[in-house]
């Protein structure tokens, strides 16, 4: 009995898919996708990856650890290659088995390097993402890592150091920087490259506690809001939008943590 109350004490950080936020109380929360056919992309994100679903109100999103993706049916203007965010980043345990039912499912390999054990699948709506293996992995598919472009790759990880607190670093050859959830890495540009908002990649989202004090504190260092800090009722939860300088649609949550 003893054993099983443990249990029970422990499930909640033992399963939780997000993690802690950093020491401004930020952490990876979901990547929302504008897509135009939902049931395919889901059928991909739960059925061939495993995604547990989780709802808040009528809006299910698709977690695994480290981050939950959503889903929005609409037009987008086009993929995601080509924009300040040039891929999104997965591991997983088993590359052929990936790759397997992904395309089972109706993505495309674009490109594979089979000595890095690492290969770049297109989704519908020229959704791009990376999977690299990782053998050593306790689950079998876990968020890895956001691919920004630009020409400023130092002012743009300044940026995120100082508005979310993430870590600067190195990621092999990548300029890098962490948040609980996921590394944010960059590749050079030639040039500005569109935002991504209207993208089949809408918009990122961190996941951070005490939101409102959070957004008032940015709005006092001169952060401009899309949409200001806002209680959602419906759905349990609280959510703002910003633009960073370099045209990534980030939306801000308080909630997504305790979904079930």
């Amino acid at each position: 009995m003893r054993f099983i109350a443990l249990a029970l004490l422990l499930a909640p950080s033992m399963f939780a898919q997000l993690p802690p936020g950093n020491e401004k109380g930020v952490a990876m929360g979901h990547i929302h996708l504008l897509v135009s056919d939902t049931e395919i992309h889901k059928k991909l994100w739960v059925d061939a990856l495993g995604a547990k679903i989780v709802k808040a109100g009528p809006i299910e999103f698709y977690e695994f650890p480290g981050v939950q993706m959503a889903l929005r049916k609409g037009a987008p203007s086009g993929g995601n290659q080509g924009t300040v965010v040039d891929h999104l980043g997965f591991k997983v345990k088993d590359l052929d088995d990936a790759k397997t039912k992904l395309t089972a499912g109706g993505a495309k390999v674009m490109s594979e390097n089979p000595s890095a054990r690492q290969m770049f699948i297109l989704f519908p709506d020229a959704v791009k993402i990376e999977f690299t293996e990782d053998t050593t992995l306790d689950q079998p598919v876990v968020h890895h890592h956001i691919h920004f472009a630009t020409p400023q790759i130092e002012e743009q990880r300044a940026w995120y150091e100082k508005t979310f607190g993430a870590k600067l670093g190195m990621s092999g050859r990548f300029k890098a920087a962490d948040v609980p959830g996921v590394n944010l890495r960059w590749n050079p540009a030639d040039q500005k490259l569109p935002g991504i908002k209207g993208s089949s990649v809408d918009h990122i989202g961190f996941e951070v506690a005490n939101l409102e004090a959070f957004c008032k504190k940015l709005e006092a260092d001169g952060v401009k809001f899309d949409m200001p800090y806002r209680n959602v009722a419906s759905i349990g939860l609280s959510i703002a939008f910003l633009t960073d300088p370099w045209g990534v649609y980030i939306e801000l949550t308080e909630g997504l943590a305790k979904l079930q």
